[in-house]
């Protein structure tokens, strides 16, 4: 039986490369141990069999971003646990390699409601999670409202301007009946709490809540509980 080495080694003596240059290769998935993808250099490997994809490209890969429709009743700061390889949505873009990398650390970014279902963005990226931190109240969202009850005189005027949440003025939102007991909201710099609240100013009870948009990245109909890398080039 031969002694376990570092994968990263036995792809330096395969491809006559340096270590950094195989780490590269390695953590960009192009490289396969018996078949399955491995992207950690110090995976240990005896006899296994290593190749190599001849399609193989030394460019750093990017920080993964992932669009996940969340179902109600997660807490924000659970959805990570949600993104697997195997809840990855069907029709993603089969040009970007899962890698189990693409799962650690991910941060959960632009807070949702515990009961709240839709879109959620994790990031790894240091430049989205910026523009979704930094930036969030200038970033418009959309959500769906399903409610019951009897809408108040005026009450979709006050639902776009004039309300007060948790002692501060609302800014200016867009609200319109999307069918006979859904609301749709566009609307920004949301707080936890606030869309019920604004429900309930004006005799609506919430049946639920889905966000459908952040920015320009729409949820689209990406079942509940999967999720989608943020395409290459998009920006909220």
């Amino acid at each position: 039986m031969s002694e376990p080495v570092r994968l990263a080694k036995r792809v330096a003596e395969i491809a006559g490369c340096s270590r950094r240059e195989a780490d590269q290769y390695i953590q960009g998935g192009w490289v396969t141990v018996d078949g399955e993808v491995i992207d950690a250099p110090q995976h240990p490997i005896t006899t296994q069999t290593v190749l190599i994809d001849p399609e193989a490209d030394l460019e750093a890969a990017e920080p993964a971003t992932l669009l996940l429709h969340k179902p109600a009743g997660i807490e924000f700061e659970a959805t990570p646990k949600l993104a697997t390889p195997a809840s990855r949505t069907e029709g993603d873009d089969p040009e970007v390699r899962v890698l189990k990398r693409h799962f650690a650390r991910l941060t959960p970014l632009m807070p949702l409601d515990t009961e709240a279902s839709g879109l959620m963005v994790l990031s790894q990226d240091g430049r989205v999670w910026r523009r979704l931190s930094e930036d969030a109240d200038m970033i418009e969202q959309e959500f769906v409202v399903e409610v019951d009850g009897e809408l108040a005189p005026y009450g979709l005027p006050r639902l776009c301007d004039g309300m007060l949440y948790q002692g501060r003025a609302l800014p200016r939102a867009k609200v319109s009946w999307q069918s006979e007991n859904r609301l749709r909201f566009a609307i920004k710099a949301v707080r936890p709490g606030q869309l019920r609240h604004m429900c309930g100013q004006v005799g609506l009870d919430v049946l639920s809540i889905r966000r459908i948009r952040i920015g320009r990245i729409p949820l689209s109909k990406m079942p509940v509980g999967e999720w989608r890398y943020l395409p290459v080039g998009e920006r909220f």
